[in-house]
């Protein structure tokens, strides 16, 4: 991201980055300490977008005066941010991201679904943006159809994309006269022309001009697949952004002030999110997985194989969209995560009760259980919808006509590997925020089911958004504060879990483990299939742990093979999963599912060891 020069080569002693939430506004202080960047206190208000205050530059400085006060020193002379740094006085650098006013909702539009259409798709997403609908020459609906859909949905902005360079710009050109036609009036106001950006055949370049350029801020960048075998995402990544600060946050109440605070441009949420994700896996050379499960949308991110990929779910959440889950999901998938029976009208009216009052929290433990197991579900189902979407490119280069194209649907293979995968990160209110760790651990392992050896980890206190920006400045320092707070200060890490893969009876031989802790001692021991164990690891420790799996099972080294790795603890420990079935496939007869839960609760320390049995508390959930 650029920066003002003479910010390029200068050493930051200081950092203050805030988020814009729908909700909240947080901000966060770095100070490089000796030779490494930490968190030194964190501060948040409520967002101030809406009415009365109307103006977002509120609750930040809110949010900066509790940093103030916290840290000590003074950062506001009045309601200007000190920069660069005065002795103990201002930070030197300030940073912003936002989602406030429901953050960036875009169409996006490809001839064919599967191929351009998705490469548009994953370009809005890996920007930051909701994706409401694609719209495709081959999608099935009538020319008025989709004039209707641009009309009703009003997005901030198109993402207009298709064909290869020098192949056939008809059909480009009828999705230009469609928009054209539609005339969409951007979601924060009318009193504007609505920001398109090609980036498509160049060949279509002026016909695209001549349809568009008076009925909307056209932008023409470089084309997302300028060959079947290619994609080209960042250029439309780049322009989205620039559009959305001129265009969107620019008429969003207060924007144009807190632009004139930072030299560095404000980033949406998720994509920022997305950054940190990204610069991590690259640093450490690793494939990762991201999740941020919120009230409204669950943003899910990875990356394989040196390329990233973003989806949101944006019906998937835990306090506004919390309904939509049970409805995706159905009652019956929710309910199998719950140890105790409970009427299904009793379950659907605590969760609208969640829907209407989306800012408390559960008071009980039935209630937190119920909520975890909602959040189970809300993972599992984003986690599929991006597999679906992380995929290898579709189609091929071939001499065909326009026609013969539509025909080439065959969906490409997902990226996902789950035995390949290095690192899973949570994030959100229900993963951060989960009175025990080992409570997100295990909503982790259950929606996800990772496959042999990966490392867990959580956001801490939801510092990713504000660090995936700093990651993205022109600056060295800003750079290595971004990681070295990421890893110290932002990622708790839980552990490392050991999956099984495979198949076999219930109690039948799964793996045998042998671990050789830090301290000299030594554990072995035999895990049946269907069972869980855990293991206290701390953060800085590891162990030297040998996994002889039975035949017919693989931990990462192949079916039946052993695997000898030094495992990394944390606050969780080491987490040996023998349940194998993928996805699992709890007992369908409510009592030997009950007991299987209770089993797996015991084992991983899920509550305290004072608490009441789960029967007794199934007994009162059900009064």
């Amino acid at each position: 991201m650029s920066i003002p020069e003479e910010l390029k080569a200068m050493k930051i002693r200081s950092v203050l980055a805030t988020d814009c939430g729908s909700t909240t506004t947080k901000a966060i202080l770095i100070e490089l300490q000796e030779d490494s960047y930490r968190l030194v206190v964190r501060g948040e208000a409520p967002t101030t977008v809406e009415a009365p205050f109307e103006d977002v530059t509120r609750g930040v400085l809110n949010a900066v005066m509790e940093v103030e006060e916290l840290a000590g020193r003074k950062i506001l002379d009045g309601e200007t941010i000190i920069t660069p740094q005065k002795g103990e006085e201002g930070v030197d650098i300030y940073v912003s991201t936002s989602s406030a006013g429901g953050g960036l909702q875009m169409m996006v539009t490809g001839v064919v679904k599967t191929m351009t259409g998705e490469s548009a798709e994953r370009a809005a997403l890996g920007a930051g943006a909701i994706v409401m609908d694609i719209i495709a020459s081959n999608d099935g609906r009538l020319p008025h159809e989709k004039i209707k859909r641009i009309r009703a949905l009003r997005p901030d902005m198109i993402l207009l994309s298709g064909g290869i360079d020098g192949g056939a710009v008809s059909h480009v050109v009828e999705l230009a006269e469609i928009i054209g036609a539609a005339d969409p009036k951007a979601r924060l106001g009318a009193s504007y022309s609505m920001p398109v950006i090609y980036a498509g055949n160049q060949e279509a370049r002026d016909l695209i001009r001549e349809r568009l350029e008076e009925k909307t801020a056209l932008t023409v960048t470089d084309n997302i697949r300028p060959t079947m075998e290619r994609e080209n995402l960042m250029p439309a990544r780049h322009a989205i952004h620039d559009l959305f600060m001129e265009h969107v946050m620019a008429h969003a109440p207060g924007y144009k002030k807190l632009m004139a605070w930072t030299p560095i441009p404000v980033m949406p949420t998720p994509g920022a999110v997305g950054s940190i994700i990204h610069t991590i896996a690259k640093r450490e050379d690793i494939q990762v997985v991201g999740v941020d499960i919120g009230g409204a949308t669950t943003d899910v991110f990875s990356v394989f194989e040196e390329i990233f990929n973003r989806t949101v779910s944006a019906n998937l959440g835990m306090s506004y969209s919390v309904s939509n889950v049970l409805a995706e999901a159905g009652i019956e998938n929710v309910m199998r995560w719950v140890p105790f029976d409970l009427e299904a009208g009793d379950i659907r009216n605590r969760i609208k009760n969640k829907m209407i009052r989306p800012t408390t929290i559960p008071h009980s433990l039935q209630e937190l259980i119920i909520e975890q197991a909602l959040a189970r579900e809300a993972l599992r189902l984003a986690f599929e919808q991006h597999k679906s979407l992380a995929v290898g490119l579709k189609g091929v280069q071939q001499e065909r006509t326009i026609s013969d194209t539509f025909e080439q649907t065959a969906t490409g293979e997902t990226l996902i590997d789950l035995m390949a995968l290095d690192l899973l990160v949570g994030s959100g209110g229900a993963l951060s925020h989960a009175p025990r760790r080992v409570q997100s651990a295990m909503m982790m392992l259950d929606a996800f089911v990772p496959e042999g050896v990966t490392e867990l980890a959580v956001d801490s206190i939801f510092m990713m958004p504000q660090l995936g920006v700093l990651a993205e400045v022109d600056n060295d320092s800003a750079r290595k504060a971004a990681t070295d707070v990421f890893i110290k200060d932002c990622m708790i890490r839980l552990g490392t879990a050991v999956a099984a893969v495979g198949q076999a009876k219930e109690g039948a031989k799964c793996m045998k483990v042998s671990v050789a802790l830090p301290d000299g001692q030594q554990e072995a021991f035999d895990l049946p299939f269907g069972s869980m164990r855990r293991i206290d690891l701390a953060v800085d420790q590891k162990a030297e742990v040998t996994v002889e799996p039975a035949g017919g099972f693989d931990v990462g080294a192949g079916k039946g093979r052993s695997l000898t790795r030094k495992l990394n603890g944390g606050v969780v420990g080491l987490i040996f999963d023998a349940r194998g079935r993928r996805p699992f496939a709890l007992p369908s007869e409510p009592q030997a599912r009950v007991a299987k839960l209770a089993e797996w609760a015991a084992a991983m320390g899920l509550y305290p060891k004072d608490l009441k049995s789960l029967t007794a508390v199934a007994e009162e959930a059900t009064k």
